[in-house]
């Protein structure tokens, strides 16, 4: 097969000073940081539902991207073909890892058996590809809300027919992503919520999917799939609400439903920004219930209220989110998966290129700085300091369960008044934060 893009050769690294469009000046995928490689700590993934299948279209207009390697059918044979294209670009690019939905990779055929058949089709040269290239699959997921099956959602459908075929559907996703050694699993529940409560019974939609759920991992330790599941928050987009709106929300739904031994969050900038919060905020809630995995690289744009995906390109944004990770001792199973497109504007095949490029040297400059922030120690030991009361005396008793309301009382009546509080110095830390940056 011709290569799809002939001008383009393998990205390498030429450093800060490089003026090279198709060269990365800051990820260097073989630098140590904080005890791992660049390419260990980061772990890039490309989203094959944005880079080979979106088509650049938005509410307003049919799509713009100029792809000469599509002939313009819905085909299985088109569909390998772009397999190959997939594993050229990634390949090119030295993206460790890529991550798809089903319908992404094979097209939807007249019924179920149909359907699996083409992606059975599909697998065989993703297999191929991955053998030939050592690139390997972050992790896989089942299109549960394209269809218009899936009009009132999937495993919170009204109908127990659909309810069915998307447990049938996300059985075959998980088999397709332990073939191909995938590390993980996701699930977005992309219509698992309500536009209106008129005509919504919540419990019971909430109990469906905790039950789906429940299934997925019975099957999981079934057939022997080792990767961590994941759950995605999003909070509206396409419903008004979406039960998986935010991290909190997440985890309060796996404890609820006896889940939580069992799946982690997968988490994405825009939606946490949809949500109200920041990226920062929804790493720290995931990383204090032990339970942040993997993360959907992208942005939002501040003037526009919905979710854009684009590629981050805001040090500020990737500092924040590598000293999270890096606090938690980075990844496992999880990764940075680019769930981000190019705009609009951006039409041309090379155009996928720089977005990727951009995109990865911005998380590195985020990790190189993340991690000389936490070598410097004074963010950490401000921190620290800043909560010693707790570290013994009467806070060590509160923290240890050894007192309660009548014993606070009477150390508050023998004291007669608080400690002084400490100022918290707010400006001073976006200083020190800017002494890197």
């Amino acid at each position: 097969m011709p290569s799809a893009f002939p001008d383009v050769s393998k990205i390498q690294f030429e450093g800060a000073k490089s003026k090279n469009p198709l060269a990365f000046k800051h990820y260097n995928p073989d630098e140590v940081v904080e005890g791992k490689t660049m390419k260990d700590q980061l772990r890039f993934s490309v989203a094959y539902w944005h880079t080979f299948r979106g088509q650049l279209a938005d509410m307003f207009g049919v799509g713009t991207a100029v792809r000469p390697w599509e002939d313009g059918t819905n085909s299985v044979k088109m569909a390998q073909k772009r397999a190959r294209v997939a594993f050229e670009f990634i390949e090119k690019l030295g993206a460790p890892f890529y991550a798809f939905h089903d319908r992404d990779v094979a097209p939807e055929g007249n019924d179920l058996r149909e359907t699996n058949k083409n992606l059975d089709a599909v697998v065989k040269v993703l297999k191929e590809e991955q053998g030939r290239t050592g690139i390997k699959l972050l992790w896989g997921t089942a299109c549960l809300f394209v269809h218009p099956r899936y009009v009132h959602g999937a495993a919170t459908s009204c109908n127990a027919d659909v309810f069915a075929y998307a447990a049938a559907q996300v059985k075959k996703a998980i088999e397709v992503t332990h073939e191909l050694g995938g590390e993980s699993y996701v699930f977005w529940g992309g219509r698992e919520g309500y536009t209106t409560l008129l005509n919504t019974n919540l419990k019971r939609e909430m109990d469906h999917l905790a039950k789906f759920l429940h299934m997925a991992v019975d099957y999981k330790r079934k057939i022997g799939f080792k990767g961590q599941f994941y759950i995605e928050p999003k909070p509206k987009e396409p419903t008004k609400h979406q039960y998986d709106s935010d991290a909190a929300a997440c985890l309060n739904f796996l404890r609820e439903y006896h889940l939580i031994d069992h799946l982690k969050l997968n988490l994405e900038t825009n939606h946490a920004t949809l949500a109200g919060h920041t990226m920062q905020h929804e790493l720290e809630v995931a990383a204090a219930a032990n339970a942040l995995g993997s993360i959907d690289a992208n942005t939002g744009d501040l003037l526009l209220g919905w979710d854009t995906d684009q590629f981050p390109t805001d040090v500020y944004l990737t500092t924040q989110i590598m000293l999270s990770l890096l606090k938690i001792g980075g990844f496992t199973s999880g990764g940075t998966n680019f769930d981000a497109k190019a705009r609009r504007e951006s039409f041309e095949p090379i155009d996928l290129f720089y977005a990727h490029v951009g995109g990865m040297d911005t998380f590195a400059r985020g990790l190189k700085i993340a991690a000389a922030i936490r070598r410097d120690g004074r963010l950490a030991e401000f921190v620290k300091q800043r909560y010693s009361s707790w570290d013994s005396g009467i806070g060590g008793k509160i923290e240890k369960g050894k007192v309660g309301l009548k014993e606070l009382e009477t150390y508050m009546l023998k004291k007669g008044t608080v400690a002084a509080n400490a100022s918290g110095r707010q400006e001073f830390l976006e200083n020190l934060i800017n002494e890197f940056i």
